[in-house]
């Protein structure tokens, strides 16, 4: 049963790489369709909080459908949403194409995970949503700084358009090779699902994950900007910079996977701490290239064992609707995501791109506070 994991995996990759390929982009679109950079930032704004906005409804919606047909359909849409964006003449077409694969990509996320957890088991939950992970740990060791070097090379809305026929390929992949599954049929109502949100302890849940990632976001979305106008890169470094942090993340995604099916509240805190460490060291150490490696690569690791332990966690929170539980994190990870975006703009605008670790650390720390207390509040329910 690895063979559908492993597609989903690689199905993840280019769900993720459409998110988040963005940021190493945006000093290149500002440019080109003649916007700042805070304002081209509100793209991923944007994509964010249509994700946050209808994710949970959407999931809950289409988790019904048979997977197959459902994951075939979204990538398809993702293909046709980036070639709209190769194309986009301003901000207003390419806003469009930002938000049409926001629709898909909780659907995608959660369902693909709650399926990966469906065929191994609960109690291995981790392990085989870290597999999912590996296609996103990919899509930022790859996906986003490859997606950089094209930019310099061949300019930005190549980028998209080789992403659009990466979407399309993937499709035809999970076409011929993925089996039709009967998943959906386990779904439990609408309203059972919904009914979870009755629980204080995941509102916390939640809450933690929008914490989590606007602290990761009000730092990460302008991380191409800092390289470029703080250390003085080109186009190219940066994009091999980005690759750099990325790759560092496949051992976020192995360590996190482990952690979290041990404690998920224990490892989001122990992961957290570390990035404070990483985030408020980055800008100090940017002309020093030991210590910038250092402070990237302490931010790296962290980031992608957040994003896997923050997944986990909620959908070990909620074992009666994993799906569900998962999109309320995917909600909750994209509102983050999206104050973090307009928060760092706003940084960036009050006091310029030194202050982006240490706004974003702030963040990081609150979260750590929420962590403790939700462990004190009900610990059976976080636990493997």
């Amino acid at each position: 049963m690895l063979l559908p994991i492993l597609l989903l995996s690689a199905a993840g990759f280019t769900v993720l790489t459409t998110e988040f390929i963005i940021v190493g982009l945006l000093p290149a679109i500002a440019r080109d369709l003649e916007v700042s950079i805070p304002q081209a930032g509100l793209l991923v704004t944007l994509f964010a909080f249509t994700v946050a906005a209808f994710g949970p409804f959407l999931t809950a919606y289409f988790a019904r459908f048979e997977r197959r047909k459902l994951f075939i359909s979204v990538l398809i849409m993702f293909g046709l949403a980036n070639t709209l964006a190769a194309f986009a003449p301003n901000i207003w077409v390419m806003s469009v194409a930002r938000l049409i694969p926001a629709l898909g990509l909780p659907v995608f996320w959660a369902l693909a995970s709650e399926t990966a957890v469906d065929i191994v088991g609960p109690d291995y939950a981790g392990r085989a949503i870290a597999k999912i992970g590996f296609g996103i740990v990919c899509a930022t060791v790859f996906g986003i700084p490859v997606g950089t070097l094209i930019s310099d090379a061949f300019g930005w809305r190549s980028a998209f358009g080789i992403l659009a026929v990466i979407a399309f390929a993937k499709a035809l992949l999970l076409f011929i090779y993925l089996p039709k599954t009967n998943l959906h049929q386990h779904q439990v109502s609408l309203r059972s699902q919904f009914r979870i949100l009755r629980s204080p302890l995941m509102v916390g849940h939640v809450l933690l994950s929008i914490l989590v990632f606007s602290g990761m976001f009000t730092a990460y979305t302008y991380l191409a900007d800092i390289l470029e106008r703080l250390a003085g890169f080109n186009g190219t470094v940066v994009g091999w910079c980005l690759m750099g942090f990325g790759a560092v993340g496949l051992i976020g995604n192995s360590l996190g996977g482990r952690a979290v099916d041990r404690h998920p509240l224990i490892a989001s805190m122990m992961f957290c701490a570390f990035m404070i460490a990483g985030l408020v060291a980055l800008v100090p150490n940017i002309h020093s290239p030991l210590g910038l490696a250092a402070a990237m690569g302490i931010w790296g690791v962290t980031q992608a064992a957040l994003f896997l332990v923050s997944h986990v966690r909620l959908m070990k929170a909620a074992p009666e609707a994993p799906a569900f539980a998962a999109s309320l994190n995917i909600a909750g990870a994209n509102l983050g995501i999206g104050l973090g975006a307009m928060i760092g703009g706003r940084v960036i605008d009050g006091v310029g791109l030194q202050g982006l670790g240490f706004a974003a650390a702030a963040f990081i720390l609150a979260s750590i506070l929420l962590a403790i207390a939700l462990m004190t509040f009900k610990p059976r329910e976080v636990c493997a």
